[in-house]
């Protein structure tokens, strides 16, 4: 298929317009988009209290293909009764990512049994009662509990409380295999680790930096902010070893003179090596401080470390730059003049950053070039981590992370006269090790796929494998529902976020909490995952905790506990009778003062590590999202904006394609240190970087090694090292 000039654009509105007709109609669909709820994916946030389609500054309309792609999702019909009967488990892993999600929604209690060819269906009270008999005969720390960042804070709260009392840390959420490192890189330099900014701060800046992100296709309604920062003169800096359409050329569909005339959106497209950030990073910093850019006061009064750290950049010698990053000197000069010309500025970036063995190295370089010009802690500058899912940011803040923050851990122990436990807990691939060794016998997955977001998928499937029990709480089937299967698989269908029968609420990634109204149900048999937790609860722990977990079914009851035990978090308290949605306090930072033990910024620097895959016939190799993609979940097979029509390929720079002797169109064969792909396809693709080569993710995950950043435990999804060769 051919690649557009632009993203968005009359295409973005075609596709609108068929969703809503295979959804039911126009106006269904325009009533179910409008309602008053959250949006389902990306957590730049949308809807809430004033209506779907509505932002954080009230602007309207406000749309997005990712939006609409997971609503058209959540209004499918049921998945038929004889589609069990008819496709085995044998079947069901030979089906692709996008043919799970179109089965259709998930409407009864599953279950697999090791002995079983098929799932087959069973009420509701076996499927509660085999999941509560099982919890009784283990140890606590025999299961862990994963939440995905589709659920509520309600959920996520109830849950993780539900797990303490029950006797584990093995508490955590998707975040690990994302962003991960950018909460454990901006803790450990302002002492927060969520965006220091609010959606106006972006609005205002002059230079916005987006740093190994593709917002054009898995976050576009940013899209529209960064239309805003050009119309006024602004500039964009996109820094990505590939050049992304919707990244050069954007036409919002809201606005009639961009989608006719096009917005341009980068100013500088600049193209590092896979890896190669870090020292680019430190190279523009450099650069400042060798123009007299920089901010000498604000790094004296406002900066802790930072002699240490002039005096490293100084001695940062500019071949190792060139040469660990994949950018010449004259590049980087450009970048930094146009840096120290700004008045303010935004940094941002998703997980080309994160998703490395050094990604806590680099948020943390991302701060220190910002806090070179006193570009953080003032209004219109500042840090932004662009994160996935709609709520991943809210199930982190009410308590899923192994260790609880103190404030936390004290509010709950007073709030519910309890001892909680104070093991250390595991991380997310920590918990897929120790299930993988025979430690761990039972896992339980709040939404999300958990097999698919691992790297390793061999070691993730055999993993899960050695289970006793595994239990999905799930709206759609996903590929982990055919691939990590433990001795016994219980599936539980819930409810989507506008179906609930109750107010639920979710935090975006600006700091903003926003409450869904729930709705009618679209089918019978989903339950509210509130009702599942509370249910589970009562009939594990009984009269063994002071918590009444029947009356917990009741979201207003949690959100009062939640407005006691999370500091920032007591205006969630009455949010359902004043529908006042808020900004979390303590949180944004438009002075120079922030929440670490001096008050100061802290500074880092690091060792650079060389590049990978320097080989003569070797690749470094990224894994990415489509545009018709969310996570793991795909709602398209074709990437309309980079002109490729399947999902089984790797894309090459045609250089790279002589070098290694393939061709597009070819089938080969790729390998890395753990694993092999054959039969996949050769995509020519001119705007990639040579020497970097690009997969889609899942499918891709296979190569990926269990190699993770040793300070966040986020896998290196990115410069994964591969040889490829004619099939």
């Amino acid at each position: 298929m051919k690649k557009p000039t632009s993203g968005g654009g009359w295409q973005a509105i075609r596709y609108t317009f068929q969703k809503a007709r295979e959804s039911g109609g126009y106006w269904k669909f325009w009533k179910a988009m409008r309602s008053k709820n959250a949006c389902k994916t990306c957590a730049l946030g949308m809807g809430g209290q004033k209506g779907g389609m509505v932002n954080e500054q009230g602007s309207f309309p406000e749309v997005c293909k990712k939006s609409m792609q997971a609503m058209a999702a959540d209004m499918q019909g049921a998945i038929p009764q004889d589609f069990w009967n008819t496709y085995s488990i044998a079947q069901l892993q030979k089906f692709t990512p996008y043919q799970m999600e179109h089965a259709g929604r998930l409407t009864q209690p599953m279950l697999w049994e090791a002995d079983q060819q098929n799932y087959r269906p069973i009420t509701w009270d076996d499927a509660l009662g085999r999941i509560i008999n099982k919890l009784k005969a283990l140890t606590a720390d025999e299961t862990f509990w994963y939440f995905s960042g589709r659920s509520s804070m309600e959920a996520g709260f109830l849950l993780q409380l539900f797990a303490r009392l029950y006797g584990t840390n093995n508490v955590n959420n998707c975040s690990y295999y994302c962003h991960q490192a950018s909460g454990v890189g901006l803790a450990s330099t302002i002492g927060s680790g969520t965006a220091t900014i609010v959606l106006e701060d972006v609005e205002h800046a002059d230079l916005v930096f987006l740093i190994g992100g593709n917002p054009a296709s898995n976050h576009p309604r940013l899209m529209s902010t960064l239309k805003q920062v050009r119309r006024r003169g602004g500039e964009v800096i996109v820094i990505n070893p590939v050049i992304e359409t919707g990244l050069v050329n954007f036409r919002v569909p809201s606005d009639p003179i961009s989608l006719l005339f096009g917005t341009k959106i980068a100013t500088l497209y600049v193209q590092p090596d896979i890896g190669g950030d870090l020292a680019l990073l430190y190279g523009i910093a450099k650069r400042v401080v060798e123009l007299g850019g920089h901010d000498q006061e604000f790094l004296d009064n406002h900066c802790e470390n930072t002699t240490e750290w002039l005096e490293f950049l100084k001695n940062l010698s500019w071949e190792e730059i060139e040469t660990k990053s994949g950018v010449g000197s004259l590049q980087i000069a450009d970048i930094a003049q146009r840096y120290i010309k700004a008045k303010r500025v935004i940094f941002s970036w998703t997980m080309g950053i994160t998703h490395h063995a050094h990604g806590v190295d680099n948020v943390q370089a991302i701060a220190g070039l910002a806090a070179v010009r006193g570009m953080v802690g003032k209004p219109g500058c500042g840090l932004m981590p662009i994160r996935g899912h709609s709520n991943v940011q809210g199930i982190g803040s009410v308590g899923v992370t192994p260790t609880l923050k103190q404030a936390i851990f004290d509010g709950l122990e007073k709030e519910y006269g309890v001892q909680l436990p104070t093991t250390p807990g595991l991380d997310t691939l920590g918990c897929m090790e120790d299930a993988h060794s025979g430690k761990l016998k039972m896992g339980f997955c709040l939404g999300g796929n958990l097999y698919g977001s691992n790297p390793d998928l061999a070691f993730a499937a055999e993993s899960i494998q050695n289970l006793d029990t595994m239990v999905y709480l799930s709206t759609t089937l996903n590929t982990g529902h055919a691939h990590g299967l433990a001795k016994e698989t219980i599936i539980l269908p819930v409810l989507a976020r506008d179906e609930e029968p109750y107010k639920s609420t979710q935090e975006s990634m600006f700091n903003y909490v926003r409450m869904s109204e729930g709705g009618p149900r679209r089918l019978d048999g989903p339950r509210g995952e509130v009702d599942v937790i509370a249910s589970i609860g009562e009939g594990v722990l009984e009269n063994r905790t002071p918590i009444d977990w029947k009356s917990m079914q009741d979201t207003n009851k949690i959100r009062a506990a939640l407005a006691k035990v999370v500091p920032g978090f007591e205006k969630i308290a009455d949010i359902d009778k004043t529908k006042q949605e808020f900004q979390i306090d303590g949180r944004t930072f438009h002075t120079p003062k922030f929440p670490t033990p001096s008050g100061r910024l802290i500074l880092h620097h690091h060792e650079i590590p060389a590049l990978k895959g320097t080989g003569e016939n070797e690749l470094r190799l990224m894994t990415v999202r489509s545009e018709g993609q969310f996570n793991t979940v795909v709602y398209e097979e074709y990437d309309i904006y980079r002109g490729i029509d399947r999902r089984d390929v790797i894309v090459l720079h045609p250089n790279d394609c002589k070098r290694l002797g393939v061709s597009g169109g070819q089938k080969v064969t790729i390998q890395s240190n753990i694993g092999q792909i054959d039969g996949f396809v050769v995509h020519e693709f001119e705007d990639i970087k040579p020497g970097n080569a690009l997969m889609y993710y899942p499918e891709a995950n296979t190569l990926v090694s269990r190699t993770a950043d040793p300070k966040s435990k986020t896998p290196a999804f990115k410069g994964v090292v591969v040889t490829v060769r004619p099939a």
